[in-house]
This record gives C-alpha cells, structure tokens and sequence, in this order.
C-alpha cells in the first residue's frame, strides 16, 4: 500500500496538483466521485449494473479511493492506522453476537 500511495502522490506533483489538495476540496471530490460511482446503479438492478457496467464501476471507484488516499497523505493520517482504529470501534459497535446476520444500526441491536 506504501508503494501505492507514493505513486499517487507523485503523479499529483508531477502536475503540479499538490496546490488544489487541500483536505476541503478532496472531501468535496470523495463524494463528487462517490456519488458518480452510485450513478452508475441508478434504475439498474445492482447485479445487472455490476456486471454490464463493472469497467465504469471500477474506474469510478478507483477515482474515490486515490482521492481517499491523497486525503489522508495530505492530513497526515496513517491508512492502516485509522482502517485499524475505525475497525475496532466497529468491533464494539458491533459485537458479533449481537450484530451477526442483521443489518440493523448498533444502537437498535
């Protein structure tokens, strides 16, 4: 993921792009981004969308996650750290006694 990150992050310097990175603008394309990814299930039965559109859908998601990595270069933030983090916050949220097979919200588990 290191790698990864780096490549993205120098292919923005490349072109000069580290000046319109700041952590508001990047949020803002998360969920421009995000909500191009969605478009692509609009009216669509999701399996049918998943598969007549999935080169779409990749590359649309690919746009969300390189913009979720350059956030988190930009803010300082360690990806596995705050996957872990949040992760484990989930973990108590929902336990898996409670949570197993349900689709419910933690706070009506």
């Amino acid at each position: 993921m290191n790698q990864l990150l780096l490549d993205i992050i120098r292919f923005r310097d490349e072109r000069n792009w580290k000046q319109y990175h700041n952590p508001k603008d990047l949020a803002i394309s998360i969920s421009l981004e995000a909500a191009e990814l969605l478009e692509h299930f609009q009216w669509s039965d999701w399996q049918e969308a998943a598969q007549d559109k999935r080169d779409d859908i990749a590359d649309e998601l690919a746009d969300v996650l390189i913009y979720c990595f350059t956030m988190a270069d930009q803010m300082g933030f360690d990806l596995e750290t705050i996957i872990r983090s949040k992760m484990e916050k989930n973990a108590r949220k929902y336990p898996i006694d409670k949570a197993f097979g349900k689709k419910d919200k933690y706070d009506t588990l």
